[in-house]
């Protein structure tokens, strides 16, 4: 049985060496979600496995009470210098070795999601890749799957029509160049999928500052970080959130604290 998504989850993405100290800072804020990539060009796996075996032996959570998540990246998205897999290999075995090296690199001998970090150039190849990802969750290795940066609702409709396997996760930027989304956002819900959104806040400034944001913080007295986050989760979004201060990961943890009622979000929702 699968673990349920948590309603956020912390990134790690760009955070290079001190990757590990701050997955340990996160799961002992109360964080149980982690997302990273086997993509060194941007995730430090490893150190994301350190992090997590240190939290284990100290008893700040159990493996099980956790949601790992980690992503395939295609050849595009890797360091020619650094990728982690055989490049000349065919793509089932590249996904089958960047697998491999996620679990070593996780501590891990399964996986609570594993994402395709992007389509590939063609839709059968994007269905290749999705094919074998089906098989390592038959092997048990991962318990979903799902796919990242894919903005063409088209694309993701025929995924989700074709796959033995659907996809259970969908993680894109949520930004207003792609209409934050709007329509994949509700084929997601539609189909019981999650929708988890990255450089949320980073990408959202005008949000954080509009009026109305700002007087809902006034009167939650909540940041407004708090508030749009709080928006998200209450409308099916599960964001990701990458901070690196202390401060802010129980900030991000207490969103749960407070309701926004649907005049409010509905408020927020016409910034979007």
């Amino acid at each position: 049985m699968r673990n349920p998504t948590p309603s956020i989850i912390y990134g790690t993405a760009w955070k290079k060496e001190q990757t590990a100290s701050l997955v340990e800072e996160a799961l002992r804020a109360g964080f149980r979600g982690v997302d990273t990539a086997c993509q060194p060009k941007h995730y430090h796996e490893a150190g994301v496995g350190q992090g997590i075996a240190t939290s284990l032996a100290r008893g700040i959570a159990t493996r099980e009470e956790l949601y790992l998540q980690t992503k395939f990246t295609p050849l595009p998205g890797q360091d020619p210098q650094s990728v982690p897999y055989d490049p000349h290999a065919a793509l089932p075995e590249q996904i089958r070795q960047s697998l491999q090296v996620s679990l070593k690199n996780l501590q891990t001998p399964w996986l609570d999601c594993l994402l395709l970090h992007s389509p590939l150039p063609t839709v059968a190849q994007t269905l290749e890749a999705w094919q074998t990802l089906e098989e390592l969750v038959s092997s048990g290795k991962a318990k979903q799957i799902g796919i990242s940066n894919c903005y063409d609702p088209r694309l993701l409709e025929h995924l989700y029509n074709t796959a033995r396997i659907k996809p259970a996760v969908v993680q894109n930027r949520l930004h207003a160049a792609t209409g934050y989304d709007q329509t994949i956002r509700a084929f997601c819900i539609r189909q019981d999928i999650s929708y988890q959104s990255f450089w949320t806040l980073t990408a959202n400034p005008h949000i954080l500052e509009h009026p109305v944001v700002q007087a809902l913080s006034g009167q939650y007295q909540r940041t407004p970080a708090q508030i749009f986050l709080r928006h998200l989760t209450q409308n099916g979004v599960t964001p990701l959130t990458g901070t690196t201060s202390p401060i802010h990961m129980r900030e991000d943890l207490a969103i749960g604290t407070f309701q926004l009622t649907a005049a409010e979000c509905h408020a927020i929702d016409a910034l979007m």
